[in-house]
């Protein structure tokens, strides 16, 4: 089976998607879902959950305890959890009745995907929301983020 989601498939998927939920928040600005969660609530249009029961609140926003106390509709999920982690959270975005599972950079999980697919759900694997979202809002330069130093636009007269 092909596991990969094409870069239109990936772009229809943020196109569509309303809210997304981060799984593994972290409030530690050292690492990757802090700044994933940062662009996420100040870059993208979408609403934005956090899911860590050691947490109370992540960049002014409640955290929730599990996926189940998310309000809401969930669209999107995207999980920093290690790989053991992930067949009990692909059970809980099933349950939730999310439509798209998405597994961060560094997690590839077959049966996983294969699980989520069967229950109807879109499913893409090592890839970077906030990176995926910036390539296609515009935003991505090589470094991660759109400096402005180089451009196609001309430049206004000084």
């Amino acid at each position: 089976m092909n596991y990969d989601v094409s870069a239109v498939e990936r772009r229809h998927i943020l196109g569509r998607t309303r809210s997304v939920t981060v799984i593994g928040a972290s409030a530690n600005p050292a690492r990757p879902s802090y700044f994933v969660a940062t662009y996420l609530t100040s870059s993208t249009r979408y609403e934005v959950n956090f899911v860590n029961p050691r947490l109370d609140t992540l960049l002014g926003k409640r955290v929730y305890p599990t996926l189940a106390d998310v309000p809401g509709e969930i669209d999107l999920v995207s999980v920093f959890r290690k790989h053991d982690d992930l067949p009990q959270v692909a059970e809980e975005v099933i349950a939730a009745g999310a439509r798209t599972l998405w597994l961060q950079l560094g997690l590839w999980h077959e049966e996983v995907a294969d699980r989520g697919r069967e229950a109807g759900l879109d499913v893409v694997m090592n890839r970077c929301v906030k990176i995926e979202h910036a390539r296609f809002a515009g935003g991505l330069h090589l470094a991660g983020f759109n400096t402005g130093v180089i451009s196609s636009r001309r430049q206004a007269a000084p």
